[in-house]
């Protein structure tokens, strides 16, 4: 089969399903997950597709957002080596927010049992790691919890982060990008995170590299609001220059 034939095809099971993924088109096609990549990035340029996180949907779907599941187990051993590299920024017996995310979500395993310190969260499953801590104050923000990512929102943790000073902030972001900002498919995650944000001294956006350069439905921050970018080696050296030259640190785990 022909590349135009194959992105044809692609192009009709992305209108037909909502959405395709890398790793399963490699496999009908019977071809390699770059080439897949690469009839996707044609798609994407030519507008008839919009590259997400693994995969990607028709164009216009900006609000699209895999639940739960299906983003733990995306890209995981990226996801492991950039919760290891956070650990050496987390504040010596201070506070942080840790915003709702599966990266972010790992750090919070990976906490050192010796650690001291105080967490403020609107994460469920991350204030379920945490509540057997020894050593960590937990702080659970409260509101209406949204089931596909299991966070708060809404009136009462916008209240709660507009009350708190945190020394640091472990964000997630769906997409990132210098044009774009940090974005996310939900107008009201994207107000939590914005809250968030200002809640804290510093930022560290927590995203693996096929989150650069994707685009979603609500913005919430502009790259340069990001102290410290942690990602993996997926993201080039060129792509990690550049946005150094913004203001934003870089460590590619």
């Amino acid at each position: 089969m022909y590349a135009p034939e194959r992105q044809q095809e692609i192009l009709r099971l992305a209108r037909d399903g909502g959405r395709v993924d890398v790793v399963s088109l490699a496999e009908e096609f019977q071809v390699t997950a770059e080439t897949i990549r690469r009839d996707l990035k044609a798609l994407d340029r030519a507008g008839l597709l919009r590259r997400v996180h693994g995969g990607a949907i028709p164009a216009g779907r900006l609000d699209f957002e895999p639940d739960l599941a299906e983003r733990e187990t995306t890209a995981a051993d990226e996801k492991d080596n950039i919760a290891k590299a956070a650990i050496a920024e987390l504040p010596t017996e201070g506070t942080m927010i840790l915003d709702a995310g599966t990266t972010v979500a790992r750090l919070a395993a990976a906490i050192p049992l010796e650690a001291s310190l105080t967490v403020v969260t609107h994460s469920l499953p991350i204030a379920a790691r945490l509540a057997d801590h020894p050593g960590i104050q937990l702080h659970l923000v409260g509101g209406r919890v949204r089931h596909r990512t299991r966070a708060a929102v809404d009136a009462w943790a916008l209240r709660a982060y507009g009350e708190i000073r945190a020394d640091v902030l472990f964000v997630a972001a769906n997409g990132f990008s210098a044009d774009h900002g940090l974005t996310t498919p939900d107008l009201a995650e994207a107000a939590v995170k914005h809250a968030a944000l200002a809640a804290a001294r510093r930022v560290v956006l927590l995203a693996d590299s096929s989150k650069y350069g994707e685009e979603h439905f609500a913005r919430f921050g502009a790259l340069s609001d990001v102290d410290l970018l942690i990602t993996d080696s997926g993201l080039s050296p060129e792509d990690a220059t550049a946005i150094e030259r913004g203001g934003t640190e870089v460590v590619r785990a």
